[in-house]
């Protein structure tokens, strides 16, 4: 039995608004999904023909959707091979512009370590094959399609469960902005 758990960024997985069905939110033809497609915009800024701007979604101005993606129990996760054709296409599906690839394969587990490097951002992907188990890093902004991404990754490693993690990155520029004339902002960092 497949599980696929979405959380945003601060939820544990009690959430019950954070769990969605595989196939709800991603199929376009869902109602969740024509839902959030109305409500969100990715303006290209004066016109430019930047890939790299920032979007809005339900009134929230941020840089980019960063999903965090972890794979249990899944397949295929020592094929270099296999690995770089699923990254390209996950670039694909996700409307993503690729330019360049570099993945590392570990002895003697197996394991793979590599980054896409896109125009908007990157996907990363750190596997440990003798457990079953990859993370991995979605973080895309402009007009592209993260989410897409997912359904790659479940035909492509045959996981039992998924567990993503959405944080929207940048929403936070509009309390530090609050106020200020200044086009451009100074992030300062709390820890």
């Amino acid at each position: 039995m497949f599980k696929l758990e979405h959380l945003l960024v601060g939820e544990d997985a009690m959430s019950s608004d954070a769990l969605f069905q595989l196939g709800m939110d991603l199929d376009h033809g869902s109602s969740t999904a024509q839902t959030e497609e109305k409500l969100f915009r990715c303006p290209s800024p004066h016109g430019e023909e930047r890939k790299d701007f920032f979007c809005e979604r339900d009134g929230v101005r941020y840089a980019g959707t960063h999903l965090i993606i972890d794979l249990v129990r899944a397949e295929r996760l020592d094929d270099l091979e296999h690995i770089e054709q699923t990254l390209r296409r996950c670039v694909e599906v996700a409307g993503a512009t690729l330019l360049h690839i570099h993945l590392h394969h570990f002895t003697p587990n197996g394991g793979v370590s590599g980054v896409a490097v896109l125009a908007e951002s990157h996907i990363s992907i750190h596997s440990w094959p003798e457990y079953g188990f990859a993370a991995l890093d979605v973080f895309m902004c402009g007009r592209t399609d993260p989410r897409a991404a997912i359904g790659v990754l479940k035909e492509a490693f045959s996981p039992r469960r998924i567990v993503v993690k959405e944080h929207l990155r940048g929403k936070e520029m509009n309390r530090w902005n609050a106020g200020s004339k200044r086009r451009s902002t100074e992030a300062s960092v709390s820890i």
